[in-house]
C-alpha cells in the first residue's frame, strides 16, 4: 500500500524553506494530493484547483484573436499554465517563477503536470520576479525579446490584493505600477488575477483607473474539509 504521506523535496529559498509533499486521505478517495508549503504556510494543494484553472479560462475568454502570447505569473503546481495551453489560440506561454526550486520540480517531473508542460513546445519557464518584470516595460517578461507586447497576463502569486507572500509586493497593486504592466499589453490585451477572497471593491476601483473593462468573477468549488462550498475570485481586466 502506498504511504499516506511523503515529503518529496524541501529546500531553502529567498522566501524561506519551501517544500513539496504528497499525501493520501483515504476518506477522499484513492488519489495522490500534492501540496506546496512555504515554512508552515500552505501555498497550494492539488485538491483545490478550480479557481487556478478558471484564471486561464476566464482570462483567455476575454482575449481576442489567434496566435496569443501569454504570460503566467506564478508556476505553483502548474494548473493555471496547463489550463492556458488547452486554449488552441495560445501560440506561446511564458511561465514566470521567482523560485528556481519550483521550476526544478516541474523540469524534473516531480509534480504531475511537469510532464505536460515540458512536452508542449509552446511553453517556456522564465526564472525571475514577476513584479520586477511587470514594472519594467522596456525590458518586460521575455529576456529573448525585450519590451515585447503581450495578449494576456495571468497572475497567481499573492493570496489577494491585500495579503502578500512578501511585503514588497504591495507596491504592485497601485495605479502607477499596474499602468506600467499594462504598457506591456497589446490594445485589447487582458490582465487577469486570482484571489483567495471575494472581490475587493477598493481594488476594483484601482483597476478601473488603468483598464477600460474590469469584471470580477466568483469561483465556487466543493471543499470536503468543510463539507460545503468555498470560493475564490478572478479579476478580468481589458486594456
Amino acid at each position: 500500500m502506498p504511504s499516506l504521506f511523503k515529503e518529496i523535496d524541501s529546500q531553502q529559498s529567498p522566501l524561506g524553506e519551501i517544500s513539496l509533499r504528497r499525501r493520501r486521505i483515504p476518506a477522499l478517495g484513492d488519489r495522490d494530493i500534492y501540496e506546496v508549503k512555504l515554512g508552515e504556510e500552505f501555498l497550494m494543494s492539488s485538491m483545490f484547483v478550480d479557481a487556478e484553472e478558471a484564471l486561464s479560462t476566464l482570462g483567455l475568454a476575454a482575449a481576442r484573436g489567434d496566435g496569443l502570447s501569454v504570460v503566467v505569473g506564478g508556476l505553483g503546481l502548474g494548473y493555471t499554465a496547463v489550463a492556458a495551453l488547452q486554449d488552441p489560440r495560445v501560440k506561446e506561454l511564458l511561465i514566470v517563477e521567482a523560485l528556481e526550486t519550483v521550476i526544478g520540480w516541474h523540469r524534473d517531473e516531480l509534480v504531475p503536470l511537469g510532464k505536460t508542460l515540458n512536452a508542449d513546445n509552446r511553453s517556456r519557464y522564465i526564472l525571475g520576479s514577476f513584479f520586477d518584470m511587470a514594472t519594467a516595460p522596456t525590458t518586460g517578461f521575455d529576456p529573448n525579446n525585450p519590451g515585447r507586447k503581450l495578449d494576456a497576463i495571468l497572475l497567481d502569486i499573492d493570496h489577494s490584493p491585500s495579503e502578500y507572500l512578501h511585503d514588497d509586493n504591495a507596491d504592485f497593486y497601485t495605479t502607477s505600477n499596474l499602468a506600467l504592466m499594462a504598457e506591456q499589453l497589446k490594445p485589447n490585451g487582458v490582465f487577469a488575477m486570482w484571489s483567495q477572497n471575494l472581490p475587493d471593491a477598493g481594488f476594483e476601483n484601482v483597476l478601473k483607473t488603468v483598464f477600460t473593462s474590469v469584471t470580477s468573477h466568483v469561483v465556487s468549488f466543493y471543499n470536503p474539509f468543510l463539507n460545503g462550498e468555498s470560493t475564490n475570485s478572478v479579476y478580468v481586466c481589458v486594456k
